[in-house]
C-alpha cells in the first residue's frame, strides 16, 4: 500500500522525471533472498508490521502501547508502510520519536511527481534519499536493531527479504505500489510493493528463528466496506485477505485494529488511525501479556 507521505521533516518539492527505468547498482545493493535463514541468537519477540499506507500510522500507536507496557521486540519484519516505521525502529528510534518525525510532514513531502506515468506517477526516489537521511545512509545490516524488510519481485509476484544493503532503497521496494509508484529496479531485477505477495510477512519472522511473534494487520476488516463499493474494491480486498490469512494464522498473537474503511491522506486519518492502533493495542495487552507468560517470556517492568 501507499508508503505514509507524512513521516518527513523536508519541504515539498515537485521532482519531474522522465520514465526511464530506475535500476540500483552499487555495493550496497539490497539482496533478495527468498526464505530467511535463522538468525543467531534467534529473536525472542518479533514484530510484524502489515502494509497499509496512511492505516500505517496505527503501528505507532500500537507500538507506543507494546513500549509502555514493557514488551520489548528484537526483531521487527516490515511490508510497505510497515517497512518504512521499522526502518526508524531498527535505528533505534522509539515509537515517540517515530511520532514526531510524522507529525513534522505534510502532504506529498515524500512524492516525487513523475510528468511520465506510465510506470507510476511517482518516483520513489525522495523516499529513498530521505530514508537514508535520516538513518545516515546505513546498509540494514549496519542498524543496531534487526530489521527484515518484504518485498515483491514484478516479473512472478514472488515475496522477498531484504536483510542487507542500502535501506532507502529497500524500502523504497518495499512500497512501490503498482500504477502508482514506480518499480525499483535492483541490479536489474525490478521489485515493487510486499503488498502484492506478503502484506503481513509472518514467515520470514518464524524462518528467522523467533520464539514469539506479534503480527499487525492494519487492512480493512473483512465486511466493513460501505455500500456501493465497487467490485473492483471488493476484488482487491478478497485478494489481500487471501495473502494474509495464512500468515496471521502462523503468529503467536494478532493485532488487528478497526480502522476506517476509506484510508485517504488526509490528517484526521493520521490521527484517528494512530488512536484506534493505540485503543486495540490496550484492548489487547491483558492477553497479550497472559500469552507471552505462558510462553516463558517475561515482560519488563
Amino acid at each position: 500500500m501507499m508508503v505514509m507521505h507524512a513521516i518527513a521533516a523536508a519541504a515539498l518539492m515537485v521532482a519531474l522525471s522522465g520514465c526511464s527505468a530506475f535500476n540500483y547498482v552499487a555495493a550496497d545493493s539490497p539482496v533478495p533472498e527468498v526464505s530467511v535463514a535463522p538468525m543467531t541468537p534467534a529473536p525472542r519477540v518479533a514484530l510484524v508490521l502489515g502494509s497499509g499506507g496512511p492505516r500505517g500510522y496505527a503501528h505507532i500507536g500500537i507500538m507506543k502501547v507494546l513500549e509502555e507496557a514493557g514488551i520489548d521486540y528484537d526483531l521487527v519484519v516490515g511490508s510497505s508502510a510497515g517497512a518504512l516505521i521499522g526502518a526508524f525502529w531498527a535505528n533505534g528510534y522509539d515509537a515517540e520519536e517515530i511520532d514526531r518525525f510524522a507529525q513534522s510532514g505534510g502532504p506529498f513531502t515524500l512524492f516525487d511527481l513523475s510528468l511520465f506515468a506510465d510506470r507510476g506517477w511517482i518516483r520513489g526516489q525522495r523516499l529513498q534519499d530521505y530514508v537514508n537521511t535520516r538513518l545516515d545512509s546505513k546498509s540494514i545490516e549496519q542498524m543496531p536493531r534487526r530489521l527484515i524488510v518484504a518485498a515483491t519481485r514484478r516479473d512472478d509476484k514472488a515475496p522477498v527479504f531484504f536483510r542487507s544493503g542500502n535501506i532507502g532503497v529497500a524500502v523504497r521496494a518495499s512500497s512501490a505500489v503498482p500504477r502508482i509508484i514506480s518499480p525499483v529496479g535492483i541490479d536489474g531485477t525490478e521489485f515493487e510493493d510486499a503488498d502484492e505477495s506478503l502484506p503481513v510477512a509472518v514467515r520470514a519472522a518464524r524462518q528467522a528463528g523467533a520464539r514469539f511473534v506479534i503480527a499487525v494487520d492494519v487492512s480493512a476488516k473483512a465486511g466493513t466496506a460501505p455500500q456501493g463499493t465497487s467490485k473492483a474494491l471488493l476484488d482487491r480486498d478478497a485478494r489481500r485477505r487471501s495473502r494474509i490469512d495464512p500468515e496471521v494464522a502462523a503468529a503467536d498473537f494478532l493485532i488487528h485494529p478497526d480502522l476506517d474503511y476509506a484510508a485517504g491522506p488526509r490528517r484526521s486519518y493520521f490521527v484517528n488511525a494512530q488512536v484506534m492502533g493505540e485503543r486495540s493495542a490496550r484492548d489487547a495487552l491483558p492477553a497479550l501479556v497472559e500469552r507471552l507468560r505462558l510462553a516463558g517470556l517475561t515482560v519488563r517492568d
